[in-house]
């Protein structure tokens, strides 16, 4: 990891491929062989917010929200070099503040992380139902 300071942005929108190898790295579970889902995952959310050392995409978030009253943060992969350097939980921290306090942030996590979000201050919830995407 760099010395230099991350920086953090809600405009800098990473290449395709620079997104997929951040997937691959991360081991984060998303359809990376599928550039053509994963493009239309992007093109589809409203709050992206990527972390940068320099030109290297080191963490990103990507979120769906009508902005008042939830908002559901899809994906949150970091660089397995930068795990552990604050950069998760700056993205949750930007992604409440860009939302407001009238909004619920709200995820699913994989069974690797469940410890880790009640760590930087979210709350297990037990009231919540899925049905399963067939692929």
């Amino acid at each position: 990891m760099s010395n230099r300071q991350i920086e953090y942005s809600f405009e800098r929108i990473p290449t395709l491929e620079q997104i997929i190898e951040l997937y691959d790295n991360s081991g984060l579970p998303r359809p990376i062989a599928d550039r053509a889902r994963i493009e239309t995952m992007y093109k589809n959310s409203n709050l992206i917010i990527t972390a940068w050392d320099n030109e290297k995409l080191v963490g990103i978030s990507r979120s769906l929200t009508d902005w008042v009253w939830c908002c559901y943060l899809a994906d949150l992969a970091v660089s397995p070099d930068y795990k552990k350097s604050g950069i998760a939980k700056k993205m949750i921290e930007l992604t409440k503040q860009k939302v407001s306090e009238k909004s619920i942030v709200l995820l699913l996590s994989v069974p690797t992380a469940l410890e880790y979000y009640p760590k930087v201050g979210m709350d297990k919830v037990e009231n919540g139902f899925i049905i399963h995407r067939s692929e």
